[in-house]
This record gives structure tokens, sequence and C-alpha cells, in this order.
């Protein structure tokens, strides 16, 4: 079983990776970004959606929203947020090495690193090429990662996040393989009790991020340092990456 697939390492998580602050800032992102502005009625497929952050406020802003992701329990989190907002937003479990909706979508979404989580190569690489296929023509693509030049300035500093009822989790990341891969340990620490799990991804330059856009056939390509738009430097929050289908 590959990491991802541990739906226990979601539900007893959940908490710490999608707190109330981060829905509130995805709402706010998708109210102000000029990169999440797009015309009226477009069609949003959020991959990876978790517990549906994005799809929420994309939703409200009268885009025809669709949010796809492979554990049970993100989804469930997701219809749960869908029906108090009355938002109306199909949800589908997938994998996102194989799902492709030839010419469905005017949009895909990669949100909050949760790009690089194969241990191929290739098949990351075949992520963007079923978001290519998935795209109308005109369409974009933006994948939304922790960049290599942003990590190089803190990595290695352990994280700790308090919880409800005293408990907490410590967050430690480590660069392996070269600075090809990273990996991140979280501890979750209640009263007497400890459960600990391990997240792997790829990490990319924007250089490198921009090679495989390109390589899966995208075109206009443009790196951005965060979802105002600015630039990309080593004194950005984030790489992201926009691409659009001939």
């Amino acid at each position: 079983m590959h990491w991802y697939e541990d739906e226990t390492l979601w539900s007893d998580f959940a908490s710490t990776m999608f707190p109330p602050a981060r829905a509130e800032s995805a709402a706010a992102l998708v109210a102000s970004s000029p990169l999440l502005d797009f015309p009226p009625g477009s069609r949003v497929l959020d991959l990876a959606c978790g517990p549906g952050l994005f799809v929420v406020p994309l939703a409200a802003r009268g885009y025809t929203v669709t949010g796809v992701d492979l554990s049970p329990s993100m989804l469930e989190r997701a219809r749960h947020l869908c029906d108090a907002a009355e938002a109306d937003v199909h949800l589908e479990r997938a994998d996102m090495l194989t799902y492709a909706e030839p010419g469905a979508f005017d949009v895909v979404l990669n949100v909050f690193t949760s790009f690089g989580y194969f241990e191929d190569a290739e098949d990351n690489l075949q992520v963007l090429r079923n978001a290519h296929e998935s795209l109308a023509p005109g369409g974009q693509l933006l994948v939304d990662v922790m960049g290599k030049e942003v990590l190089a300035g803190w990595i290695g500093r352990p994280k700790v996040v308090d919880l409800p009822e005293g408990a907490y989790v410590v967050q430690r990341d480590t660069v392996l393989d070269s600075w090809r891969r990273l990996r991140t340990d979280w501890t979750l620490v209640q009263g007497s009790s400890a459960r600990t799990a391990s997240i792997h991804s790829w990490l990319y330059s924007a250089a490198e991020l921009h090679s495989l856009f390109e390589q899966a056939g995208f075109s206009d390509v443009e790196c951005f340092g965060g979802f105002d738009g600015s630039g990309y430097d080593q004194h950005s929050d984030r790489l992201i990456v926009r691409g659009r289908r001939k």
C-alpha cells in the first residue's frame, strides 16, 4: 500500500492539515486572486480536492465545479462542507494517476502541494498529461506546491501545531535523494499515546516544474510566487505554475 492510500493518515491528521483558518484562506483567495478569476460558468476541476476547501467558494462564484480525490474520508468531509453551504458540486472518488475526462473542463486546479506523490517520476508526469487531456482547447492548469527555492530557506526546522484538548502535532521535513524528494514526518501526541506517519513527495524548482508542464503538452507556461500573481523567487510563499492547452 502506498502512503497516500492510508486512510488513517487523512483521518488522524486532517485537523492539522486543514484547520479552519485554511478554509478561510482558501475562500479569501478564490474571492480575490487574479489567477482564480475565470470566465462566468467555467467548468473547474479541483484535482485532489481533499476536504473541499476550494470547491465551495469556487461554486459560490458561479463556476461549475467538480472535486476528485482518492480518499473516502476526505470526500466525506467535502460532502459535509458542500451540504452545509448548499453548494452544487460534483464529487467523485478517483485516482489522479488515471483520471481523465477528455475536454471536460476549462480549468484544472491542483493545490496544497497535492502533486508529486508518486514514487515513479513518470507517473507524476502522467498526472499532468491527464490534466492536459481533460482540458478543453484554451483551458488552463494551475499547480500549487512548495518550490525548492522556498523550501531551502527553512528546511529542517520542526514545527509544532497545538490541537484541542492538549493534543499536538510535531512536523519535521527531511530532504532526500540529492534534493529530488521530500519526506514529511508527522507525530500526533494525545495524552500518553503518539501516532506517527510520513508523507513522501517529489521536490520541484520552478524550472523543473515548468519543463514538466511543457513535456505534458502545455504552452504559455508561467511561474508565480503566490495566488496574487506575483513573480516567483526565493522569498515567495508558494510556487504556482500555470499552463494552457493550445
